[in-house]
Protein backbone atom coordinates (compact mmCIF):
# COMPACT_ATOMS: atom_id res chain seq x y z
CA UNK A 1 0.00 0.00 0.00
CA UNK A 2 1.29 3.49 -0.84
CA UNK A 3 0.41 6.79 0.77
CA UNK A 4 1.65 9.28 -1.84
CA UNK A 5 4.61 10.33 0.30
CA UNK A 6 8.09 10.93 -1.19
CA UNK A 7 9.17 7.73 0.48
CA UNK A 8 6.46 5.80 -1.38
CA UNK A 9 7.37 7.51 -4.65
CA UNK A 10 10.98 6.55 -4.10
CA UNK A 11 9.89 2.96 -3.55
CA UNK A 12 7.95 3.01 -6.81
CA UNK A 13 10.96 4.40 -8.67
CA UNK A 14 13.14 1.67 -7.19
CA UNK A 15 10.64 -1.00 -8.20
CA UNK A 16 10.44 0.38 -11.75
CA UNK A 17 14.23 0.44 -12.00
CA UNK A 18 14.38 -3.12 -10.74
CA UNK A 19 11.85 -4.28 -13.35
CA UNK A 20 13.76 -2.48 -16.09
CA UNK A 21 16.98 -4.15 -15.00
CA UNK A 22 15.26 -7.55 -14.97
CA UNK A 23 13.87 -6.97 -18.46
CA UNK A 24 17.35 -6.04 -19.69
CA UNK A 25 18.85 -9.17 -18.16
CA UNK A 26 16.17 -11.34 -19.78
CA UNK A 27 16.81 -9.76 -23.19
CA UNK A 28 20.58 -10.27 -22.92
CA UNK A 29 20.36 -13.86 -21.65
CA UNK A 30 19.99 -16.87 -23.88
CA UNK A 31 16.99 -19.17 -23.76
CA UNK A 32 17.52 -22.53 -25.49
CA UNK A 33 15.84 -22.69 -28.90
CA UNK A 34 14.34 -26.10 -28.08
CA UNK A 35 14.00 -27.73 -24.68
CA UNK A 36 12.48 -30.99 -23.58
CA UNK A 37 10.51 -31.62 -20.41
CA UNK A 38 10.07 -35.19 -19.23
CA UNK A 39 6.85 -35.26 -17.21
CA UNK A 40 3.94 -32.88 -17.60
CA UNK A 41 2.62 -32.74 -14.04
CA UNK A 42 2.36 -29.51 -12.08
CA UNK A 43 6.13 -28.94 -11.99
CA UNK A 44 6.80 -30.09 -15.55
CA UNK A 45 3.95 -27.97 -16.88
CA UNK A 46 5.25 -24.98 -14.96
CA UNK A 47 8.75 -25.44 -16.37
CA UNK A 48 7.36 -25.75 -19.89
CA UNK A 49 5.28 -22.60 -19.33
CA UNK A 50 8.32 -20.60 -18.17
CA UNK A 51 10.42 -21.55 -21.20
CA UNK A 52 7.55 -20.91 -23.61
CA UNK A 53 7.25 -17.36 -22.25
CA UNK A 54 11.03 -16.96 -22.69
CA UNK A 55 10.70 -17.79 -26.40
CA UNK A 56 11.78 -21.44 -26.49
CA UNK A 57 10.07 -24.24 -28.34
CA UNK A 58 9.13 -26.92 -25.81
CA UNK A 59 8.64 -30.67 -26.25
CA UNK A 60 6.91 -32.39 -23.35
CA UNK A 61 7.07 -36.19 -23.15
CA UNK A 62 4.65 -38.13 -20.96
CA UNK A 63 4.14 -41.81 -20.10
CA UNK A 64 1.05 -42.28 -22.31
CA UNK A 65 -1.22 -40.39 -24.66
CA UNK A 66 -3.80 -39.66 -21.96
CA UNK A 67 -1.19 -38.08 -19.68
CA UNK A 68 0.20 -36.10 -22.64
CA UNK A 69 -3.26 -34.72 -23.38
CA UNK A 70 -3.74 -33.71 -19.75
CA UNK A 71 -0.30 -32.06 -19.72
CA UNK A 72 -1.11 -30.10 -22.87
CA UNK A 73 -4.37 -28.86 -21.39
CA UNK A 74 -2.64 -27.87 -18.17
CA UNK A 75 0.00 -25.82 -20.01
CA UNK A 76 -2.53 -24.19 -22.33
CA UNK A 77 -4.58 -23.16 -19.29
CA UNK A 78 -1.66 -21.58 -17.43
CA UNK A 79 -0.41 -19.81 -20.56
CA UNK A 80 -3.94 -18.45 -20.97
CA UNK A 81 -3.74 -16.94 -17.48
CA UNK A 82 -0.44 -15.27 -18.39
CA UNK A 83 -2.00 -13.82 -21.55
CA UNK A 84 -4.90 -12.45 -19.50
CA UNK A 85 -2.39 -10.56 -17.34
CA UNK A 86 -0.25 -9.33 -20.25
CA UNK A 87 -2.02 -8.23 -23.42
CA UNK A 88 1.31 -8.09 -25.28
CA UNK A 89 1.49 -11.91 -25.24
CA UNK A 90 0.07 -13.88 -28.17
CA UNK A 91 -1.48 -17.12 -26.93
CA UNK A 92 -1.60 -18.75 -30.37
CA UNK A 93 2.06 -18.00 -31.06
CA UNK A 94 3.14 -19.30 -27.64
CA UNK A 95 1.08 -22.51 -27.80
CA UNK A 96 2.29 -23.01 -31.36
CA UNK A 97 5.77 -23.65 -29.92
CA UNK A 98 4.51 -26.47 -27.65
CA UNK A 99 4.29 -30.16 -28.44
CA UNK A 100 3.18 -32.92 -26.05
CA UNK A 101 3.61 -36.59 -26.82
CA UNK A 102 5.02 -39.94 -25.72
CA UNK A 103 8.03 -40.40 -28.02
CA UNK A 104 11.47 -39.77 -26.50
CA UNK A 105 12.70 -39.04 -30.01
CA UNK A 106 11.32 -35.53 -29.45
CA UNK A 107 14.43 -34.91 -27.33
CA UNK A 108 16.79 -35.62 -30.21
CA UNK A 109 17.22 -31.97 -31.23
CA UNK A 110 16.88 -30.40 -27.76
CA UNK A 111 19.61 -28.21 -26.31
CA UNK A 112 18.34 -28.98 -22.80
CA UNK A 113 16.10 -31.67 -21.34
CA UNK A 114 14.67 -31.34 -17.83
CA UNK A 115 13.34 -34.42 -16.02
CA UNK A 116 10.35 -33.60 -13.83
CA UNK A 117 8.89 -36.97 -12.82
CA UNK A 118 7.86 -37.79 -9.22
CA UNK A 119 10.48 -37.87 -6.46
CA UNK A 120 11.34 -41.57 -6.65
CA UNK A 121 14.94 -42.75 -7.17
CA UNK A 122 14.17 -45.72 -9.39
CA UNK A 123 11.69 -43.77 -11.51
CA UNK A 124 14.05 -40.82 -11.93
CA UNK A 125 16.98 -43.07 -12.82
CA UNK A 126 14.98 -44.87 -15.50
CA UNK A 127 13.55 -41.62 -16.86
CA UNK A 128 16.96 -39.95 -17.05
CA UNK A 129 18.49 -42.94 -18.84
CA UNK A 130 15.71 -42.96 -21.41
CA UNK A 131 16.01 -39.22 -22.00
CA UNK A 132 19.80 -39.32 -22.32
CA UNK A 133 19.62 -42.15 -24.87
CA UNK A 134 17.54 -39.92 -27.16
CA UNK A 135 19.71 -36.81 -26.78
CA UNK A 136 22.80 -35.59 -28.62
CA UNK A 137 26.18 -35.81 -26.89
CA UNK A 138 26.38 -32.03 -26.45
CA UNK A 139 22.90 -31.49 -24.99
CA UNK A 140 22.43 -30.71 -21.31
CA UNK A 141 20.38 -33.03 -19.11
CA UNK A 142 18.90 -31.79 -15.83
CA UNK A 143 16.82 -33.21 -13.03
CA UNK A 144 14.27 -31.22 -11.08
CA UNK A 145 14.80 -33.31 -7.95
CA UNK A 146 14.31 -31.45 -4.70
CA UNK A 147 16.24 -33.83 -2.47
CA UNK A 148 18.00 -36.73 -4.23
CA UNK A 149 21.75 -36.05 -4.59
CA UNK A 150 22.92 -35.52 -8.15
CA UNK A 151 25.84 -37.87 -7.54
CA UNK A 152 23.37 -40.65 -6.69
CA UNK A 153 21.73 -40.30 -10.12
CA UNK A 154 24.79 -39.53 -12.27
CA UNK A 155 26.40 -43.02 -12.21
CA UNK A 156 23.49 -44.39 -14.26
CA UNK A 157 24.28 -41.97 -17.09
CA UNK A 158 26.87 -42.17 -19.85
CA UNK A 159 27.55 -38.42 -19.86
CA UNK A 160 27.53 -37.28 -16.22
CA UNK A 161 29.58 -34.21 -17.18
CA UNK A 162 26.51 -32.89 -19.05
CA UNK A 163 24.18 -33.55 -16.11
CA UNK A 164 23.15 -31.28 -13.21
CA UNK A 165 20.22 -30.33 -11.02
CA UNK A 166 17.81 -27.55 -11.94
CA UNK A 167 15.51 -27.28 -8.95
CA UNK A 168 12.50 -25.14 -9.84
CA UNK A 169 9.96 -24.02 -7.24
CA UNK A 170 6.21 -24.31 -7.21
CA UNK A 171 4.52 -22.42 -8.76
CA UNK A 172 7.22 -22.13 -11.45
CA UNK A 173 5.83 -19.09 -13.33
CA UNK A 174 5.58 -16.99 -10.15
CA UNK A 175 8.74 -18.21 -8.40
CA UNK A 176 11.87 -16.10 -8.80
CA UNK A 177 14.42 -18.76 -7.79
CA UNK A 178 16.07 -21.73 -9.49
CA UNK A 179 18.59 -23.78 -7.55
CA UNK A 180 21.43 -25.06 -9.75
CA UNK A 181 22.98 -28.17 -8.23
CA UNK A 182 26.50 -29.01 -9.36
CA UNK A 183 27.42 -32.69 -9.23
CA UNK A 184 31.00 -33.90 -8.81
CA UNK A 185 31.24 -34.68 -12.53
CA UNK A 186 29.28 -31.66 -13.82
CA UNK A 187 31.33 -29.61 -16.29
CA UNK A 188 31.80 -25.97 -15.27
CA UNK A 189 30.61 -24.81 -18.70
CA UNK A 190 27.32 -26.64 -18.15
CA UNK A 191 26.78 -24.69 -14.92
CA UNK A 192 27.51 -21.44 -16.76
CA UNK A 193 25.02 -22.32 -19.50
CA UNK A 194 22.43 -23.18 -16.86
CA UNK A 195 22.89 -19.78 -15.20
CA UNK A 196 22.31 -18.14 -18.58
CA UNK A 197 19.13 -20.12 -19.18
CA UNK A 198 17.80 -19.21 -15.74
CA UNK A 199 18.44 -15.52 -16.41
CA UNK A 200 16.53 -15.87 -19.68
CA UNK A 201 13.51 -16.93 -17.65
CA UNK A 202 13.74 -13.74 -15.58
CA UNK A 203 14.70 -15.74 -12.50
CA UNK A 204 17.67 -15.77 -10.15
CA UNK A 205 19.99 -18.76 -9.92
CA UNK A 206 21.80 -19.93 -6.81
CA UNK A 207 24.52 -22.53 -7.31
CA UNK A 208 24.99 -25.13 -4.61
CA UNK A 209 27.30 -28.08 -4.15
CA UNK A 210 25.58 -31.44 -4.36
CA UNK A 211 24.33 -32.56 -0.95
CA UNK A 212 21.08 -34.06 0.39
CA UNK A 213 18.31 -31.50 0.18
CA UNK A 214 20.70 -28.95 -1.34
CA UNK A 215 20.06 -25.57 0.34
CA UNK A 216 16.39 -24.74 -0.15
CA UNK A 217 14.74 -28.10 0.55
CA UNK A 218 16.93 -28.75 3.56
CA UNK A 219 15.98 -25.46 5.21
CA UNK A 220 12.38 -25.33 4.00
CA UNK A 221 11.56 -28.89 5.02
CA UNK A 222 13.08 -28.45 8.48
CA UNK A 223 10.88 -25.41 9.12
CA UNK A 224 7.82 -27.17 7.72
CA UNK A 225 8.34 -30.31 9.81
CA UNK A 226 8.69 -28.30 13.01
CA UNK A 227 5.50 -26.37 12.19
CA UNK A 228 3.67 -29.70 11.74
CA UNK A 229 5.02 -30.95 15.09
CA UNK A 230 3.77 -27.77 16.75
CA UNK A 231 0.32 -28.31 15.27
CA UNK A 232 0.43 -31.96 16.33
CA UNK A 233 1.32 -30.95 19.90
CA UNK A 234 -1.47 -28.36 20.07
CA UNK A 235 0.92 -25.42 20.42
CA UNK A 236 -1.25 -23.25 18.15
CA UNK A 237 -3.61 -23.46 15.19
CA UNK A 238 -2.32 -23.74 11.62
CA UNK A 239 -3.38 -20.15 10.97
CA UNK A 240 -1.58 -18.81 14.04
CA UNK A 241 1.60 -20.79 13.38
CA UNK A 242 1.70 -19.39 9.85
CA UNK A 243 0.91 -15.86 11.07
CA UNK A 244 3.86 -16.07 13.47
CA UNK A 245 6.18 -16.47 10.48
CA UNK A 246 4.48 -14.14 8.02
CA UNK A 247 4.01 -11.28 10.49
CA UNK A 248 6.90 -11.92 12.85
CA UNK A 249 9.57 -12.90 10.33
CA UNK A 250 8.12 -11.44 7.13
CA UNK A 251 7.89 -14.78 5.35
CA UNK A 252 5.54 -14.29 2.37
CA UNK A 253 3.68 -17.53 3.17
CA UNK A 254 3.65 -19.56 6.36
CA UNK A 255 5.24 -23.03 6.55
CA UNK A 256 1.95 -24.97 6.77
CA UNK A 257 0.34 -23.15 3.85
CA UNK A 258 3.58 -23.67 1.91
CA UNK A 259 3.40 -27.39 2.70
CA UNK A 260 -0.12 -27.46 1.29
CA UNK A 261 1.09 -25.74 -1.88
CA UNK A 262 4.07 -28.06 -2.30
CA UNK A 263 1.99 -31.14 -1.50
CA UNK A 264 2.12 -33.12 1.72
CA UNK A 265 3.15 -36.25 -0.16
CA UNK A 266 6.03 -34.38 -1.79
CA UNK A 267 7.15 -32.96 1.55
CA UNK A 268 6.95 -36.42 3.13
CA UNK A 269 9.08 -37.90 0.35
CA UNK A 270 11.73 -35.22 0.84
CA UNK A 271 11.68 -35.68 4.62
CA UNK A 272 12.19 -39.43 4.26
CA UNK A 273 15.07 -38.87 1.84
CA UNK A 274 16.74 -36.40 4.19
CA UNK A 275 16.18 -38.61 7.24
CA UNK A 276 17.88 -41.45 5.41
CA UNK A 277 20.85 -39.26 4.49
CA UNK A 278 21.15 -36.86 7.42
CA UNK A 279 19.57 -38.56 10.39
CA UNK A 280 16.53 -38.44 12.68
CA UNK A 281 16.26 -34.67 12.87
CA UNK A 282 14.39 -34.92 9.55
CA UNK A 283 12.06 -37.71 10.69
CA UNK A 284 8.52 -36.90 9.56
CA UNK A 285 5.88 -36.27 12.25
CA UNK A 286 3.13 -38.86 12.62
CA UNK A 287 0.54 -36.22 11.65
CA UNK A 288 2.16 -35.77 8.24
CA UNK A 289 2.18 -39.51 7.57
CA UNK A 290 -1.45 -39.82 8.66
CA UNK A 291 -2.64 -36.97 6.45
CA UNK A 292 -0.81 -38.38 3.41
CA UNK A 293 -2.28 -41.85 4.05
CA UNK A 294 -5.75 -40.30 4.21
CA UNK A 295 -5.24 -38.44 0.92
CA UNK A 296 -5.17 -34.98 2.49
CA UNK A 297 -2.32 -33.80 0.28
CA UNK A 298 -2.90 -30.04 0.33
CA UNK A 299 -4.03 -27.82 -2.50
CA UNK A 300 -3.98 -30.53 -5.18
CA UNK A 301 -6.44 -32.70 -3.24
CA UNK A 302 -8.49 -29.76 -1.97
CA UNK A 303 -7.71 -30.39 1.69
CA UNK A 304 -4.54 -30.25 3.75
CA UNK A 305 -3.81 -27.98 6.67
CA UNK A 306 -6.24 -25.62 4.91
CA UNK A 307 -9.38 -26.09 2.82
CA UNK A 308 -8.50 -25.26 -0.79
CA UNK A 309 -11.79 -26.14 -2.44
CA UNK A 310 -12.95 -22.53 -2.46
CA UNK A 311 -9.61 -20.79 -1.92
CA UNK A 312 -8.54 -18.13 -4.48
CA UNK A 313 -5.27 -18.59 -6.36
CA UNK A 314 -2.19 -17.02 -4.79
CA UNK A 315 0.62 -15.26 -6.68
CA UNK A 316 -0.90 -16.13 -10.04
CA UNK A 317 -0.45 -19.86 -9.66
CA UNK A 318 -0.41 -20.55 -5.94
Amino acid sequence: MTDGSPRSAHGRRQASASLATTDAVVRSAHAPSLIGVLGGGRMGAGIAHAFLLAGSRVAVVERDSGAAEVASGRIVETVGRSVERDAALDASEIIGRLSCGVDYAAFGACDLVIEAVPEDRALKTSALQSAEAAMTETAMLATNTSSIPIDDLAPALTRPDRFLGLHFFNPVPASLLVEIVRGTATDAAVVDDARDHVRALGKTAVVVRDSPGFASSRLGVMLGLEAIRMLEEGVASAEDIDAAMTLGYRHPIGPLRTTDIVGLDVRLGIADELARALGPRFEAPALLRTMVAEGRLGRKSGQGFYNWNSAPAENGER
